[in-house]
């Protein structure tokens, strides 16, 4: 296939050890089905004529091409015989296949990101929009998979991302929902439409959905927020709980979920609140793949908005020791700088803290408050690390604030670069 690429172009035939062209009297989508089946890119979407990928040049090997569609190479089919024609090169036959890697291409423009906006799919060098008539969550889902983008979130229409410009190449698509393109599903026929660019179709994929902590000090705690039809909103803290904060930690990056927090923890937010009744069960990327009322459905004001802390939100800190990497170990934990008991605290624990502060590695676990007795709480007791966590919050402890230590018990730690520095 030449002018397009691997899987859509003008058909060429070697015969002889001469390339030559294929003249598009007769040619139909079950000529097209046996080029796309013998190069292993799919079913035939589009059987083209009239050089729509531009004039050969040489010969033109075939005319009145007439396969079953059963044929496993071109040369099977019935034709005229090789080099017999009554054709122009402006007649040469074209092929588009089914397989994405360089057929159809779909593309979403306008949304901000690669996984939300203004549907676009690219058909003979040109991209164009699809129409809205019938479009709904189905034909989103094959648009998401295709993409890469996760599940569908919505389908809209009404050019919601803005009205594109061009070509209208798809209208009345109905995918079944299984489709691995958009390509295969059923539609009018590519460029037959009765729109106008106000229909663009458009869609929001779960990977699209973004999520942010505000209010928290860090990007990994703080009040939930999510981007959803270019709006930033909050969740209700209505059965938020751990699982739900663990899909939020994951797909930020940061970590697992220490705490779910509700009653606007971290502050109230304003607008819309896009979420509530969340029901993860804590194995989803996206916190769009989880249950819930339905976007904007909530009975709900901003005082119940849903807030995160995740272990890597969870800040360390080592203080009186005269540099970064030795002293009384400090953690930040809602809000609140606290220390840590010295029950069960070892050259273990500390090898975690050294970790996390890119101090290097333990040399000491001193308790008896070595660097100076703390003040206020007391967030962490008996804390047993395994040594190869990657933040002192991932290990295991009481809970947070449970203790029977005074702050003459605060633990401490000295790391190799804290001696350095000395």
């Amino acid at each position: 296939l030449v002018g397009g690429g691997t899987c859509h172009g003008r058909v060429e035939v070697q015969y002889r050890g001469t390339w030559g062209t294929v003249c598009d009297d007769f040619w139909e989508l079950q000529d097209a089905e046996v080029v796309c089946r013998q190069l292993s890119c799919g079913s035939a979407v589009s059987a083209p004529g009239n050089a729509q990928y531009g004039a050969g040049s040489g010969q033109i090997w075939m005319d009145n091409v007439q396969c079953s569609g059963s044929e496993s190479q071109l040369s099977q089919c019935r034709q005229n015989g090789w080099g017999a024609h009554d054709c122009s090169h402006v007649e040469d036959a074209s092929v588009i296949c089914s397989q994405v890697s360089s057929g159809v291409e779909v593309r979403l423009v306008g949304g901000g990101n690669a996984c939300q906006g203004r549907v676009e799919v690219l058909y003979g060098r040109s991209w164009g929009t699809v129409c809205d008539d019938v479009w709904d969550l189905q034909d989103a889902e094959v648009v998401c998979r295709q993409l890469g983008c996760g599940s569908a979130v919505s389908a809209l229409g009404n050019a919601f991302y803005g009205v594109g410009s061009g070509r209208i190449w798809m209208d009345n698509v109905q995918c079944n929902g299984s489709e691995s393109q958009l390509s295969l599903c059923r539609q009018n026929g590519w460029g037959t439409h009765d729109c106008s660019h106000v229909e663009d179709a458009s869609v929001i994929c779960s990977r699209g959905v973004e999520v942010r902590l505000v209010g928290g000090g860090n990007a990994c705690q703080g009040r939930v927020e999510v981007l959803y039809r270019k709006i930033w909103g909050t969740v209700c803290d209505d059965f938020w709980d751990l699982q739900d904060a663990e899909v939020v930690c994951h797909q930020l990056g940061c970590g697992s979920a220490v705490s779910a927090l509700g009653n606007a923890f971290y502050g109230v937010g304003s607008g819309r609140i896009w979420m509530d009744n969340v029901q993860c069960n804590g194995s989803e990327s996206q916190l769009s793949q989880c249950r819930q009322n339905g976007w904007g459905t909530h009975d709900c004001s901003h005082v119940e908005d849903a807030s995160v802390i995740c272990s890597r939100g969870v800040e360390v800190r080592l203080v009186g020791g005269g540099n970064a990497c030795q002293g009384r170990v400090e953690v930040l934990y809602r809000k609140i700088w606290g220390t840590v008991c010295d029950d069960f605290w070892e050259l273990q624990d500390a090898e975690v803290v050294c970790r996390q502060l890119s101090c290097g590695s333990a040399v000491s676990a001193p308790g008896n408050a070595r660097y100076g007795a703390g003040s206020g709480r007391i967030w962490m007791d008996n804390v047993q690390c395994n040594g190869s966590e990657s933040q002192l919050s991932l290990c295991r402890q009481n809970g947070w604030g449970a203790h029977d230590c005074s702050h003459v018990e605060d633990a401490s730690v000295v790391c190799s670069h804290g001696i350095y520095f000395q």
